[in-house]
């Protein structure tokens, strides 16, 4: 059972550059991307040497300096892997968030996983600000987004998710043993079934979907009390599809957040191809949060470092970037 992260201190590999000077770097890389073929690794190195913040100061002195859109720039300058992820270093955290969800829901498939992996993670600040940046950036609520391009229970899970409306305070022990009764029922595991599955189900939904982090902690004790049974297990075994999915990602994302991107992390560069997608994904919008606690998840239990991991499954301008974005060897 993984350690659950109270009184643990987040912190991300990227932080505020000192002595910043937003013209001096509009300049470097206006220089950079003079002329005939762009100095791109001068360009990663300064874009990932900086915090967001300061890379949106960067934006705004290179507009009043020349009269052109940085991100514009970049564009015509860099492509492929490299660009999504140097493009995705420069939104704002909540705009690249709403871009990735509006992305997963594009075209023909759904892109279920990169949904959960940012829903189930996110906290209600985070929820809101992406609420707010998905309207500003697409002219349409995240909500009616999300109802039109999926169905069923795991629509309604995740359009609860996104209203970023969970419980903020500690735990309630007496709730936590009903709401852990009400788990036991709806996986099947508790001697006294009441009411019907749909409103067990709805219910079970709003406690993984509002209770607090620390209540759903004890929650979790109390479900082993009483059934001697792991909750993410049960979960698995039980459950199906997209749902069970989403609620083991919830789940998993309470006990431990930065080992679940660790997890992550490792499953987009196992085995033949890498998932370039998944991978830079979560190292931007993880950067500046808990990157080094993902680090030393990421070591513990793959006995290799996510430094190591980047060098052996990618290559080229877009590994160094990477390797930047990580932020050394564990």
């Amino acid at each position: 059972m993984a350690k659950p992260a109270q009184g643990t201190k987040y912190r991300g590999s990227i932080h505020d550059f000192p002595d910043f000077d937003p013209s001096r770097d509009a300049e470097a890389l206006y220089t950079a991307m003079k002329g005939f073929g762009s100095d791109k690794e001068a360009i990663l190195e300064l874009i990932t040497s900086r915090s967001n913040r300061q890379r949106q100061e960067i934006c705004q002195s290179y507009k009043s300096l020349y009269g052109k859109d940085l991100m514009a720039d970049l564009k015509s300058e860099i492509s492929g892997d490299l660009a999504r992820l140097i493009l995705g270093l420069m939104m704002p955290p909540a705009h690249y968030d709403a871009k990735q969800l509006k992305k997963a829901m594009e075209g023909a498939g759904t892109d279920e996983k990169a949904l959960i992996e940012i829903l189930a993670t996110r906290t209600n600040a985070e929820i809101r600000a992406i609420c707010e940046a998905y309207k500003e950036d697409y002219h349409k609520s995240l909500e009616d987004a999300l109802s039109s391009d999926t169905s069923g229970h795991f629509k309604r899970i995740l359009v609860s998710l996104a209203t970023g409306n969970r419980e903020e305070g500690g735990e309630d022990r007496d709730q936590a043993r009903e709401d852990a009764q009400v788990a036991a029922e709806i996986l099947e595991i508790a001697d006294t079934p009441s009411g019907d599955k749909t409103s067990l189900e709805t219910r079970f939904m709003t406690i993984l979907c509002t209770r607090s982090y620390q209540h759903l902690r004890r929650v979790f004790q109390e479900f082993v009390k009483m059934t001697n049974y792991d909750v993410e297990h049960t979960i698995k075994k039980e459950m199906s599809g997209d749902v069970r999915d989403v609620f083991v990602a919830i789940v998993q994302s309470v006990k431990n957040k930065p080992l679940f991107f660790a997890d992550k992390l490792y499953k987009s560069m196992k085995g033949a191809g890498t998932d370039e997608k998944t991978l830079t994904r979560i190292m931007i919008s993880r950067s500046e949060i808990d990157l080094l606690n993902i680090r030393r998840e990421f070591i513990e239990k793959y006995d290799k470092s996510l430094h190591q991991a980047i060098e052996g499954d990618t290559s080229g301008d877009f590994l160094k970037a990477l390797l930047a974005i990580c932020g050394g060897e564990d």
